[in-house]
């Protein structure tokens, strides 16, 4: 489970690359109810989200030609720099080295073997998301690949997950856990896309699911904000009822109201 006791290789920040912060906001604002405060002039129209006073995501411009509008999952590290090492020997690559963020901390972003990008976040002065795993905030992580075996040793080569096997309709999900964090460590999931995904238009990605009460009546909300249904809700045993939708510019992501244990 998702906590901001944040463990090396946990989910600690998001953020969503945006062609347009208003329209950004105004979606987000409407679907869970988020306020926006901007991080000031000098970052560039970077700026949080946040819900009853903490911050659970942010949202900036798109600063790279020919990147389209998606969400950037950031994973825990005591050292940017030695994660770079780490990936690099792994077989992937480095889209942004190494750099402070003013005194809140230091960042870096890569992609991994099959096309993935994500990011690593070194806490400064911000320690990460103050809200996670309640309503309106990130619940889960998931990867979406085409080569789950390959993914599953590039992210143990950098980050020491450990990963276990867990049914799934169609085939295997991966379920993720910090180093030795057993149950209460798991954070996310991957799983494999077949050919048939792909013709489908389905592309490797990571993206965060956000715990919301009600999926069918966000499902309604985000269609009438201007964005757009990939996987309707429904429901899976065990987990809990979930939908898979896309931002009204396109970014992806997920909402899910968790099954009562």
């Amino acid at each position: 489970m998702l906590t901001t006791q944040y463990a090396p290789g946990a989910p600690d920040w998001l953020d969503l690359g945006s062609r347009d912060i208003d329209v950004s906001v105004a979606f987000y604002s409407g679907l869970f109810g988020w306020d926006f405060q901007s991080a000031g002039p000098e970052a560039g129209g970077y700026g949080m989200f946040q819900l009853d006073g903490k911050t659970v995501a942010a949202v900036g411009p798109l600063t790279q030609e020919g990147t389209r509008p998606a969400w950037t999952i950031y994973f825990h590290t005591p050292d940017a720099d030695t994660t770079v090492k780490l990936v690099e020997r792994a077989g992937g690559t480095v889209r942004m080295e190494p750099f402070d963020v003013f005194t809140a901390g230091r960042m870096a972003g890569f992609t991994d073997p099959a096309g993935a990008e994500f990011a690593v976040w070194q806490p400064g002065d911000n320690k990460g998301l103050e809200k996670v795993g309640e309503p309106g905030s990130l619940c889960w992580t998931e990867l979406h690949t085409t080569d789950v075996t390959r993914a599953r040793g590039f992210y143990k080569s950098v980050f020491d997950w450990d990963a276990e096997d867990a049914s799934f309709p169609g085939g295997t999900y991966i379920v993720l856990s910090t180093s030795g964090g057993g149950q209460e460590g798991s954070f996310g999931g991957m799983v494999q896309l077949n050919d048939e995904h792909i013709a489908a238009g389905a592309t490797v990605h990571w993206h965060p699911y956000f715990a919301v009460t009600d999926v069918d009546a966000v499902v309604e909300k985000a269609r009438q904000l201007g964005g757009s249904v990939i996987f309707p809700a429904d429901d899976l045993e065990g987990v809990g009822r979930l939908a898979q939708l896309a931002d009204s510019q396109g970014a992806v992501f997920a909402v899910l109201h968790p099954a009562v244990p």
